[in-house]
């Protein structure tokens, strides 16, 4: 009996209902948001931890050092956002996009994404420490420095994107495919198991695997 590999893709495009606009001063904390549109708005240094934003979309904002921690995000649509600091540690991410943008640092330590499509951004340094991603696609981003330490992945696609640092030491991978990510450098060769890799990362992976096990590498023609 064969048995298909189950996919859970995130969809294509996010579909959303009829928004409203957002008419208040400044985001809070623990503010419950429900088919809210957030467009062109400075949200620069607003707290706005705990709170939950059900079928939105956040639009062209300035989030810089702006704190979502503990948010809980779902049916929603973050675009083109602008930040150098960005903190959702802890936050939770359900059926959701996050779409172009330009954001500096960005914290998602703790975080839980299910079913979230990560489309077209630039990132200086993605800090996944801890977190729990499943189905999750992260599709023609580049990424400075991705940092999953410690956390959980589970069928997470990589498409079309660069990431110069990978460092995934004591994360647990099932179902990763990282075929699509052009690897730059990569740190926790020890926690590949249960990835999918393409032919050419192999071989620019064979000298960091060679080191994990204790291989020395004779070139070709050498002698002793």
């Amino acid at each position: 009996m064969t048995t298909s590999r189950r996919t859970a893709a995130p969809p294509e495009h996010l579909s959303l209902p009829r928004l409203t606009p957002f008419d208040g001063d400044r985001l809070e904390p623990g503010s419950d948001h429900d088919a809210v549109d957030f467009v062109d708005l400075d949200l620069s240094g607003q707290d706005a931890s705990d709170a939950r934003f059900l079928e939105c979309r956040l639009l062209r904002c300035s989030l810089d050092g702006a704190s979502l921690r503990r948010a809980r995000v779902i049916g929603s649509l973050l675009a083109d956002a602008r930040a150098t600091s960005l903190d959702l540690s802890d936050s939770t991410w359900r059926d959701a996009e996050i779409s172009g943008g330009r954001l500096g640092a960005v914290s998602l330590a703790g975080a839980s994404l299910t079913g979230v499509r990560v489309r077209g951004g630039r990132f200086g340094f993605m800090n996944l420490a801890g977190a729990h991603l499943e189905d999750v696609v992260i599709e023609g981003c580049e990424i400075g420095s991705l940092g999953a330490r410690s956390a959980q992945l589970r069928r997470v696609t990589f498409v079309d994107s660069t990431v110069s640092e990978l460092d995934i030491a004591g994360a647990t991978l099932s179902e990763v495919d990282l075929s699509g990510a052009r690897l730059r450098s990569l740190i926790g060769v020890e926690s590949l198991r249960g990835a999918l890799i393409g032919e050419g990362q192999l071989m620019d992976l064979a000298p960091l695997l060679a080191e994990q096990l204790g291989l020395q590498i004779r070139a070709e023609g050498e002698t002793r």
